[in-house]
């Protein structure tokens, strides 16, 4: 556990995955940096799992990268330690997988960056949130130039990263940021309850075709309406969509297989 590491829960064909450096508030170590990368990877490829959690154990979600461990680092080690941290954006937003994030307590720098990456975002209504980068001479990093605008708004995000500020998950519940607000320590079961129900009865692929077109963010209409018309083209194929097709008419619940 020395450094932080990051724990996998599976049940119900939803993987949950907990940051755990409780004693720095869930930073992002080399341990927990490895152990996200990896578990999610893991799940990303794991043809029984259908959504994902992410939370923080101990009452906080990620407090950003961790400081103490970033001296003496040069331009060429700081550039290779973020393009190996790209990869947990890419997993996220790019994965094929639905994922959700249960936050309790803080997220904050590159822990904010990560929740507005995810699909998801249920939030307890103590939460806090700050894009502090600036605060510490940094710019924002982990795709938060990419996620928040799409979020929040252009205005919004610049005022966020800009300014830096801490601020409330009211707050951001009103900005987009958080889709579901919970009284203080049920994020977590609610988020879950939320990825087993997108498990049970969403069609995988089609969740999948569905990120990879959010993923393309703007990339003007004639370019999205081609990507959608292809997978669509792709899904009608599938024996998902046979088995939708099959249960709807006849009124029955569908069981899907991903493929």
């Amino acid at each position: 556990m020395a450094g932080g590491t990051v724990r996998r829960d599976d049940h119900a064909r939803v993987a949950t995955l907990t940051i755990v450096n409780v004693e720095r508030r869930n930073a992002l170590s080399p341990g927990v940096w490895s152990g996200l990368r990896a578990e999610l990877r893991d799940v990303m490829a794991d043809p029984a799992i259908r959504a994902v959690v992410l939370t923080g154990e101990g009452g906080h979600f990620c407090a950003g990268g961790d400081i103490s461990g970033m001296g003496d680092v040069d331009a060429a080690d700081g550039r290779a330690r973020l393009t190996q941290g790209h990869e947990i954006t890419r997993f996220i937003v790019e994965g094929e997988k639905p994922v959700v994030a249960a936050v309790e307590g803080y997220a904050v720098g590159a822990g904010l960056s990560i929740a507005a990456g995810c699909d998801i975002v249920v939030a307890s209504r103590a939460a806090k949130f700050a894009c502090s980068f600036n605060r510490i001479g940094l710019v924002p990093d982990l795709g938060a130039g990419w996620v928040l605008p799409q979020r929040v708004g252009a205005g919004r995000a610049r005022w966020i990263m800009l300014t830096g500020d801490t601020f409330g998950a009211e707050e951001a519940h009103s900005w987009g940021l958080v889709e579901t607000l919970t009284e203080p320590g049920d994020a977590l079961r609610i988020a879950t309850e939320l990825a087993a129900r997108m498990a049970a009865e969403a069609a995988p692929l089609s969740n999948a075709f569905a990120k990879a077109l959010l993923a393309r963010g703007a990339s003007g209409l004639d370019g999205f309406l081609k990507a959608e018309a292809d997978a669509q083209g792709i899904l009608f194929t599938t024996q998902d969509f046979a088995e939708g097709r099959r249960a709807f008419l006849a009124k029955e619940k569908p069981r899907f297989e991903g493929r």
